[in-house]
């Protein structure tokens, strides 16, 4: 009914396999390279979180407006230098997370081709295989179409013995007539 059987064949066993080691690979980098981004981003509002307590506090304990514009700008200094050291950390991992998935890439193609080109063969024999088998049975049909009457020799024997065990003799020739046994020829 279906047209690949029900069984799996160990090319396709050892390709999912294959294929399945490569993502699982390929996923677990990706997840890490998630996780220390977002270790670094709460890592960032950790520290801009401090950053504004204390300036908050400063300003609030300011007396006069000098000292809560001193205050502010003494702190926009060292933000900047966060921010910037964070946009560092970010392009520091991205290229740690490219590199990683280059390696796991390298690492498992050529397996998961190796194993893809199997299956594509098996596949290939497989399809020719019931390609062929498919082939026969429609000349076979075909065969049974043109002459719907005819039957294999040993059926034909058989019909025309009547009871299907003895051997039926063979049919008379064109232009000759069978003779009786007791007559002769005048």
């Amino acid at each position: 009914m279906y047209p690949f059987p029900q069984s799996v064949t160990p090319a396709v066993r050892s390709h999912l396999d294959a294929h399945a080691a490569f993502v699982n690979e390929m996923s677990k980098s990706l997840f890490r390279s998630f996780q220390n981004m977002c270790d670094l981003n709460i890592q960032l509002a950790q520290t801009l979180l401090e950053e504004t307590t204390l300036a908050s506090q400063q300003v609030l304990s300011a007396d006069r407006q000098t000292e809560l514009l001193s205050a502010a700008a003494a702190r926009a200094q060292p933000t900047t230098e966060k921010l910037r050291a964070y946009q560092q950390h970010i392009a520091r991992l991205a290229a740690e997370s490219q590199v990683e998935l280059a390696r796991v890439t390298e690492q498992h193609v050529q397996n998961t081709s190796r194993t893809a080109r199997a299956l594509v063969d098996e596949v290939a024999r497989s399809t020719a295989e019931e390609a062929e088998r498919g082939i026969r049975s429609q000349q076979d049909a075909m065969r049974s179409m043109a002459d719907p009457f005819a039957r294999p020799s040993g059926e034909a024997q058989r019909a025309m013995s009547g009871n299907g065990g003895d051997k039926a003799a063979p049919p008379p020739q064109a232009g000759k007539e069978p003779r009786s046994s007791g007559s002769t020829a005048h």
